[in-house]
């Protein structure tokens, strides 16, 4: 079945850096867009990042992570990546991926995803 497992997350302290997996299985990764979200506690799942499916020349960010988030694919490993820079105490959230085959032109509806992974936490405190 499809299947998305992300990895990497913890506590570090604003400034940090992290790198964010997600890995997977059960389907033909290489076709697939995969987007990264993230919720924080009390509000509403947004999207922060997409990577195209196939060689990922797409990518799209959130304004508020530009420049300080880089998403990147392996399609031989099945893995995508999400390395956070300066990290702000506003980026604590549960992050997760989901994959489908969308435009990252337009990728931020949480109903355009069939799959997702179970989360990550991300926490941002000194």
């Amino acid at each position: 079945q499809y299947q998305l497992v992300e990895s990497g997350g913890g506590l570090v302290q604003p400034g940090g850096s992290l790198r964010l997996s997600c890995a997977a299985s059960g389907f033909s990764f290489h076709y697939y867009a995969i987007a990264w979200f993230r919720q924080a506690p009390g509000k509403e799942r947004e999207g922060v990042s997409c990577i195209s499916g196939g060689d990922g020349r797409i990518t799209n960010y959130a304004d508020s992570v530009k420049g300080r988030f880089t998403v990147s694919r392996d399609n031989a490993k099945n893995m995508v990546w999400l390395q956070i820079n300066s990290l702000k105490p506003e980026d604590t959230a549960v992050y997760y991926c989901a994959a489908d085959l969308i435009d990252c032109r337009v990728y931020t509806d949480n109903y355009q995803y069939g799959t997702w992974g179970q989360g990550t936490q991300v926490t941002v405190s000194s």
